[in-house]
């Protein structure tokens, strides 16, 4: 099966949510997304469809640039930028 990455609709979204903690396998591994991320990437309503995800993780900022530099040669879509934190408790 050939992989299309999809792509937003509009701008630039910044959104927070949360990991759900699972206790089948003791890690904090499921991430839901936002109603607004689901609207800027609308194929992900398509129930009869099947998608996957692919993460990539540097290092170090040179390696991504060259990524960036690549993917901007290639004309391909603009990657999702992922942040983990952890919160404070009060």
């Amino acid at each position: 099966m050939e992989e299309k990455i999809i792509q937003p609709v509009r701008s630039e979204i910044n959104l927070k949510g949360k990991l759900s903690y699972s206790e089948h396998i003791g890690a904090w591994n499921t991430i839901r997304f936002k109603k607004e991320f689901v609207n800027e990437f609308s194929q992900l309503k398509e129930k009869s469809s099947s998608f996957g995800y692919k993460m990539i993780f540097y290092r170090d900022y040179n390696e991504l640039e060259k990524t960036i530099r690549r993917l901007k040669k290639m004309k391909e879509p603009i990657p999702v930028l992922m942040f983990f934190y952890k919160k404070k408790e009060n």
